[in-house]
Formats: C-alpha cells, sequence, structure tokens
C-alpha cells in the first residue's frame, strides 16, 4: 500500500525542488513532476516526489483527520497538525 501526504511549500529551490512543511517537519522534495509550483501550494508528497497539486481547503481538511486519528491512539507521538 502507497500513503501521500499532504504538505505546504514554504520555498522553491534550485532544481526542481521545494521545501515542503506537515506537522512542524520539514523536508526537500522534488516538483519536477508537477507544473507551475508556488510557495504556499499544497502538493501530494509520496517518497520524496511531488505527484500533484491539492485544494488547500481539501489539504487542510485531510490534515486535520490525520491530527484526529492520532488523538485515538495516545501512543502515537504523530505530530499532524
Amino acid at each position: 500500500m502507497c500513503l501521500a501526504i499532504p504538505a505546504r511549500v514554504t520555498a522553491l529551490l534550485a532544481n526542481d525542488e521545494a521545501r515542503i512543511e506537515v506537522g512542524g517537519v520539514h523536508k526537500v522534495i522534488s516538483i519536477a513532476l508537477v507544473d507551475e509550483v508556488a510557495v504556499g501550494d499544497y502538493l501530494i508528497v509520496h517518497v520524496g516526489f511531488a505527484i500533484g497539486k491539492l485544494d488547500p481547503t481539501e489539504a487542510e481538511q485531510t490534515l486535520a483527520l490525520f491530527a484526529q486519528m492520532a488523538q485515538l491512539d495516545p501512543s502515537n507521538p504523530a505530530p499532524y497538525q
């Protein structure tokens, strides 16, 4: 099974890369597969590659659901916000 997560672009970098943030975690990913990425966009990220853009409202709802799931299991320290 594959899992892709929504992440917000915080900076555009050289060589088709961007810095993203999700749940307080920052990572550099490839944006070579997605056209016209801008700071503030939400992207679907899978294994270090952006594979599509996501509507901001849908992204925030998805992240809120992740946060609710993390609260169901207090032993899970996942920082989704």
